[in-house]
């Protein structure tokens, strides 16, 4: 057993830094909170979107949970409107396009994604 202690770590999304993730038209951009230097086996964050609409294949399992405003997932011809106190779970290989107009926090499992995918 480690003699490190566990200790819990909150995170607000007024202190998130974000990085641009879609747009224009519109802009979104995703704050990443838990990462691999955390958890390798989950991921978490939030992310704000002002009505840009970003296509993206998920390649992991991921959970969305809307903070303020409404967040649209279209996957499968099928539009999924998520507002505060909802969430969506989405499972890995899902095609989809994320839109609308909204601040919500998301986690996702595995945590290290991108090195399973080569991406890193």
């Amino acid at each position: 057993m480690s003699d490190t202690p566990i200790r819990a770590i909150k995170f607000d999304h007024r202190e998130t830094q974000f990085r641009h993730r879609g747009g224009p038209p519109g802009h979104a951009e995703i704050g990443r909170t838990v990462d691999t230097a955390l958890s390798e086996t989950m991921g978490a964050g939030f992310a704000r979107w002002e009505g840009a609409e970003v296509a993206w294949t998920v390649l992991y399992d991921e959970v969305i949970f809307v903070i303020e405003g409404e967040l649209e997932v279209t996957a499968a011809g099928e539009t999924h409107r998520v507002t505060p106190g909802q969430m969506l779970w989405i499972p890995e290989g899902t095609e989809l396009v994320y839109g609308g107009q909204a601040l919500f926090g998301y986690a996702l499992s595995p945590g290290n994604w991108k090195a399973l995918h080569g991406m890193e």
